[in-house]
């Protein structure tokens, strides 16, 4: 089993969910309200509601699960982190953005 980690705008969590587990990407989808994020995009620091998806899916599912929550995420570059010990298993342009936003860009794969 898998569990991909995804913040999403409130208004699009149920239709996200709904559409992963209806075509069987995800077994099940936790959407969690109210969180507020603080982020760094563009140079400018930003503060939004979100609403936290866990995704529940199959090892075997990881990857189809990943690229139909791409197409339904509305951001550039949605938050898509897969949890397992191994980061290179999560979606690698966040993995990088985090990394450079914390001055982590030398740091070692795996960092």
């Amino acid at each position: 089993m898998r569990i991909i980690l995804s913040n999403c705008p409130p208004d699009k969590a149920d239709e996200i969910a709904g559409r992963l587990v209806d075509e069987r990407h995800a077994a099940c989808v936790n959407a969690i309200p109210g969180v507020r994020s603080t982020y760094r995009w563009k140079a400018k620091v930003e503060h939004d509601p979100e609403t936290t998806l866990l995704v529940k899916t199959s090892a075997a599912a990881l990857d189809r699960c990943v690229a139909r929550l791409r197409e339904l995420h509305p951001y550039e570059i949605p938050e898509i982190v897969v949890l397992t010990p191994d980061v290179a298993a999560s979606f690698a342009p966040y993995v990088e953005w985090v990394r450079g936003e914390t001055g982590a860009e030398g740091m070692p794969t795996g960092a």
